[in-house]
């Protein structure tokens, strides 16, 4: 049942997604033309830019690791496979993100900072997202069966999503030399760049947003043929070994 169940929902037309794509490229290219036209800062010139891509990409590893954390809750209430494709899918977005983020913020860091990289609580919490979901996706590629691999991932997705609010309150708790959040979300909010640089980012905003979106249905389709692949090798197997027994019998 459930693989006649995904090789329909995989056959089925799909509009949406050619229509993410396309958006996203649009945005992403508005973007960039507003953010090269943007005027340079006084005092980081020109590679204030990097901004306009580091910061989306903070934020869209944000989205992937709270959509990972939500399809694992909704499929530990529902059952449905689907969801838990796009737990994974998610989390592997959110590791991607994570290591654009961290390339970007390694070329703003070194003119700025003299170094690529310091061991400060923003970037010291932002690499241990990478071991905690680099986790993830190895005990995913551990566990065989395809139930209680689904039912573990979801457990380690929603604990995951705690690395959020750590992640995003690291320049508040402790002190370090990372700048505060760039959109203040608590005490009102607040945007802390320039508003010449607003318009720039908000848009790059929303275009990484979409690509998320266009992404993550793109992955999870992806998903749904290995599912259906590994469920025939599965009967495959299962096939071989039952006229075996019955051959020796």
């Amino acid at each position: 049942m459930t693989l006649l169940k995904t090789s329909s929902e995989s056959a089925r037309p799909d509009r949406l997604t050619p229509a993410l794509g396309l958006a996203t490229l649009v945005l992403m290219l508005a973007g960039l033309y507003i953010g090269l036209s943007a005027p340079p800062d006084v005092n980081q010139g020109t590679l204030v830019r990097l901004l306009f891509i580091h910061v989306p990409a903070a934020w869209l590893s944000y989205l992937a690791y709270g959509g990972t954390g939500l399809c694992g809750l909704l499929y530990l209430v529902t059952r449905q496979r689907r969801f838990d494709r796009l737990s994974m899918s998610s989390a592997e977005m959110g590791l991607m993100f994570t290591v654009a983020t961290i390339i970007v913020g390694m070329l703003w860091a070194k003119p700025t900072w003299g170094a690529y990289w310091v061991w400060e609580p923003r970037l010291t919490t932002t690499a241990l997202s990478l071991v905690v979901y680099g986790g993830y996706l190895l005990v995913r590629g551990l566990i065989e069966e395809p139930e209680r691999r689904a039912r573990v991932s979801a457990v380690i997705g929603i604990v995951g999503t705690l690395y959020i609010p750590i992640n995003y309150m690291a320049v508040e708790w402790w002190r370090g030399i990372h700048q505060t959040q760039t959109l203040k979300l608590l005490g009102g909010i607040g945007f802390a760049a320039s508003p010449s640089y607003g318009v720039a980012l908000l848009v790059m905003t929303l275009a990484f947003t979409v690509l998320y979106f266009y992404l993550l249905r793109l992955r999870g389709k992806i998903a749904a043929l290995q599912e259906v692949r590994e469920e025939l090798e599965f009967e495959s197997v299962s096939g071989e070994a039952s006229v075996g027994t019955v051959a020796r019998g």
